[in-house]
């Protein structure tokens, strides 16, 4: 019996072609039922259902004539970048969960750092969780230290030879995440799991990966911890929360963390929420001021910024202070760049699909020009210390509640320089900018 290949499929559930070793040894395994082969793809009243990710839209399935099974097959065309899950192929995963590969520590967390009050009363409720497998929300302002609260959650885990996800929708966090859990856990074996990633067919016990990623695991994990609940596309794709199920063992931990929950992960039953209204540093959260600008599109179309916005812009870039300026969409930030140049004001811009997005945003740390254009890309995972922050184009849907809260986040998070200006400017206020605002107040006013 390949013990090579038992460790290997531990916790996974995957296709034959996802398995790198001979077919005799994968048959002898199912043969002696240490395997399981099951469906790939199941009906509910004639409706195909992906076992994989959980799809059930007819529109992203597909047929093709297969050269396995001599017909015409179906197959996803939702979860196909992992591979593709056929009607006639099975998935394949132990025929048990319960036994963990994984041995007990006395003491696996080598961190030096100091929770403040709020987050060490958030960590003793994520402890609490994890001992008692139950569900939790840590509802965390943006820069109250959400990772620092996992650390010894983690540790209580850890030490009982269980195995940890964390899951997140960005490859950003995953890369961030990585190298800062591999310090505080040194002697734990991690995986740090993306497209691309090399690090695939690790036997890890602390997990660090895309929610995508997430959909090759089975009844694995024993604590399960998903970052930026709100953020897309985890939010948005059903797919991804039924991975997360998926990944799960029966008994486990599920806590979500985010600083702007949606409404539908509230209202979710026996789902305990745990606050933390003020960041690291104690101070509280900058609240962003309404400003009208009038119709700033015909200003763009003249070749011009609003007066009242350039303005704005110029006292920022008069004191060489670190700005950023959120724009609705790609087109506009390109324009507003073009009006920039014409003036010969030295700023940057970056959008989701720049290739050069990550050392344009490199070189605005290392304060090689005070002014970046940016669309909602970087309205999470970017810290500059003594950053102000406007938004043009407030009123435009794309700038949700979730995104103005997070956007606004990004002023104030040092602790040698915890204030900042936040701007909304716009052309008529929005439910979305008005709960924003609130949200924020409300923090601000809740108890520690």
């Amino acid at each position: 019996m390949s013990t090579d290949l038992l460790t290997f499929i531990t916790g996974k559930r995957l296709l034959r072609t996802e398995i790198p070793f001979p077919k005799h040894e994968l048959d002898l395994l199912i043969h002696k039922g240490a395997l399981i082969e099951s469906p790939s793809i199941l009906y509910q009243q004639s409706v195909p259902s992906c076992v994989r990710c959980g799809n059930r839209d007819r529109s992203l399935f597909a047929t093709h004539f297969c050269h396995t099974c001599q017909k015409d097959c179906l197959y996803c065309r939702h979860c196909i970048k992992l591979g593709k899950v056929q009607e006639c192929k099975p998935l394949i995963h132990l025929a048990t969960s319960d036994k963990t590969p994984f041995l007990n520590h006395s003491s696996s967390l080598k961190w030096k750092g100091e929770l403040s009050l709020a987050q060490e009363k958030a960590s003793n409720s994520v402890i609490k969780a994890v001992e008692e497998k139950s569900s939790l929300l840590l509802w965390a302002v943006c820069g109250a230290g959400k990772t620092e609260m996992l650390f010894k959650g983690i540790e209580v885990a850890i030490n009982k030879g269980e195995r940890v996800l964390i899951a997140t929708p960005r490859v950003d966090v995953v890369k961030e995440l990585s190298p800062r859990l591999r310090a505080v856990f040194p002697s734990i074996p991690i995986a740090s799991l993306y497209g691309g990633s090399k690090e695939q067919h690790i036997n890890a016990q602390l997990v660090i990966a895309t929610t995508h990623q997430v959909m090759r695991y089975f009844q694995s994990f024993d604590v399960v911890i998903v970052d930026e609940v709100d953020a897309f596309p985890f939010s948005y794709d059903k797919s991804l929360q039924y991975a997360i199920q998926q990944a799960r063992k029966p008994h486990s931990s599920l806590i979500y963390l985010t600083a702007t929950p949606t409404s539908q992960i509230r209202k979710v039953p026996n789902l305990e929420i745990v606050y933390v209204p003020r960041r690291y540093h104690g101070f509280s959260l900058p609240v962003p001021t309404f400003t009208w600008c009038g119709n700033w599109r015909t200003h763009l179309k003249k070749k011009k910024l609003p007066p009242v916005v350039m303005k704005w812009l110029q006292e920022r870039l008069k004191a060489k202070k670190p700005t950023l300026l959120f724009l609705p969409s790609v087109d506009v930030l390109k324009q507003i760049f073009q009006v920039l140049a014409y003036q010969s004001i030295m700023h940057e811009a970056v959008y989701a699909a720049d290739k050069e997005r990550h050392e344009k945003v490199m070189r605005f740390r290392n304060e090689e020009y005070s002014l970046l254009l940016t669309t909602t890309i970087l309205e999470r995972g970017i810290t500059i210390a003594n950053l102000d922050v406007a938004v043009l184009g407030a009123e435009d849907h794309v700038f949700t509640e979730s995104a103005l809260v997070q956007i606004a986040g990004r002023v104030g998070r040092s602790a040698k320089m915890p204030t900042g200006d936040v701007t909304f400017f716009h052309y008529g206020k929005t439910d979305a900018m008005v709960r924003a605002r609130a949200q924020i107040n409300l923090m601000n006013k809740r108890e520690v």
